[in-house]
């Protein structure tokens, strides 16, 4: 595409010109656009806006002439290593909890967001003792929940609160490292930018995992053809040992220290993939919510009766917060003005979808609180259901009530604002739990 008649005709024009710059950008023919401007330039050098724009773009031209960063694998390998093999030595199976769940459940995440913080502060040489407050903190917390589990009335709710510890650990782990990259006085924009970031790392310790599943599967399938069964302690190496390899790796692919979260590269590989496979998921999304929606009342009373149908509502809606959130764009340079306004009707639709399931499952919890005894369990999903929830209508009211002026801005305030109430609820069902049962 030449861009010299389009340039020439907005030579005079800020937004058109703008407009037609972002088409190039999306069409990978920024180096066009800048050779047209700049032959535009040199013929009428007394127009100011051209002459702006040749400053701007060979800015631009700078900064992706930059060289890509360095990973610290001299740091991230050796954290690695460590971690899986920690984490292999608590995989024994006498090491358990209540006699319920394996240690090796509440202590890895503690364990490898140590490692984490460790090469965080390695990479950016800086943050050294807040990294160290933070995971002994982490420790202290899983040392909590093994000397408290026993003291519970009952042997069900020690249980119950264990496997909720194993759950919530690894949250306030999560916290834990946005504490160390962000501190307590961030912008939304920062806070926003380190969410997305922590989803891609969690989509790439994935990859690492099903890449590491199959490497395991043929190991022991080759062994299995000679007829060799490998040694319990050589499987748990591959197994717990092999998955303690993945968080810290996982991080160094994605995650640059040294660099604040918002100024992380978003444009390229596999963040610019996510991005658009959650925007892709999002019309399917709305298919299935609608369709669902549309034969709830056909079995209404299903979540009433089956708690395993609301343990999926619960992790559906968990989901739906993922997806609107990495559907959500980090500027509006990414989509132009029409796919914008497609992307937040899209929003819009399936926040307003998933209040209606989400209200639907949160009824037949309290239902079923009321006709039993508050439980553990119980009081979590209330207290989650109700958190997601209040999102979701935030979302819709703040759309509702704003229109397109800065959604995108607002979308990072709401779900940067989210992540205070996640904190906070995580952290009170460890503490609380034992306390209350």
């Amino acid at each position: 595409m030449s861009y010299d008649v389009g340039i020439q005709a907005a030579e005079s024009d800020p937004q058109q010109l703008e407009q037609l710059f972002q088409v190039a950008r999306r069409n990978d023919q920024v180096q066009d656009f800048r050779a047209a401007v700049q032959a535009l330039h040199e013929a009428k050098p007394e127009n100011v806006l051209l002459t702006a724009w040749v400053y701007r773009l060979q800015s631009l031209a700078e900064e992706t002439s930059k060289p890509r960063r360095s990973i610290n694998w001299g740091a991230a390998v050796p954290l690695s290593i460590i971690t899986g093999l920690v984490l292999w030595a608590l995989s024994d199976q006498n090491f358990m909890v209540r006699n319920a769940v394996p240690q090796v459940f509440l202590w890895w995440s503690p364990i490898a967001a140590f490692s984490a913080l460790i090469f965080m502060a390695v990479t950016a040489k800086r943050g050294a003792t807040r990294a160290l407050a933070l995971g002994l903190s982490l420790l202290a917390a899983g040392a909590y929940v093994v000397l408290l589990a026993p003291t519970f009335r009952a042997d069900w709710a020690s249980e119950q609160y264990v496997i909720l510890a194993a759950i919530h650990i690894p949250l306030l782990c999560w916290v834990a490292l946005g504490v160390h990259t962000l501190g307590f006085g961030s912008s939304a924009t920062d806070r926003f930018a380190f969410l997305i970031k922590s989803l891609e790392v969690l989509i790439v310790a994935g990859l690492y995992l099903g890449a590491g599943v199959a490497f395991g599967g043929i190991t022991v399938g080759m062994f299995a053809a000679l007829g060799i069964a490998l040694p319990e302690i050589v499987a748990r190496l591959i197994v717990a040992g092999g998955f303690g390899l993945l968080p810290v790796l996982a991080l160094a692919t994605i995650y640059d220290p040294r660099v604040a979260p918002a100024a992380q590269d978003f444009e390229q590989g596999l963040s610019k993939f996510i991005a658009t496979m959650m925007r892709l998921l999002l019309p399917l999304t709305l298919v299935v919510l609608a369709i669902y929606v549309l034969v709830i009342p056909f079995n209404f009373f299903a979540p009433f009766e089956n708690r395993d149908l609301l343990m999926v509502y619960n992790v559906m809606l968990f989901a739906i917060i993922a997806l609107l959130m990495g559907a959500t764009p980090i500027t509006g340079a990414e989509l132009s003005p029409e796919l914008q306004k497609i992307l937040r009707l899209g929003i819009l639709l399936v926040a307003g979808l998933a209040v209606l399931v989400s209200v639907y499952a949160l009824s037949a919890v309290v239902y079923r609180t009321f006709q039993g005894v508050l439980t553990p369990n119980r009081l979590t999903v209330i207290g989650w259901n109700g958190i997601n929830i209040g999102i979701l209508v935030a979302v819709l009211v703040t759309r509702v009530r704003k229109g397109r002026e800065g959604w995108i801005e607002t979308l990072h305030t709401i779900f940067s604002r989210a992540t205070n109430a996640y904190a906070v609820w995580g952290l009170f069902l460890l503490i609380a739990l034992p306390i209350l049962f």
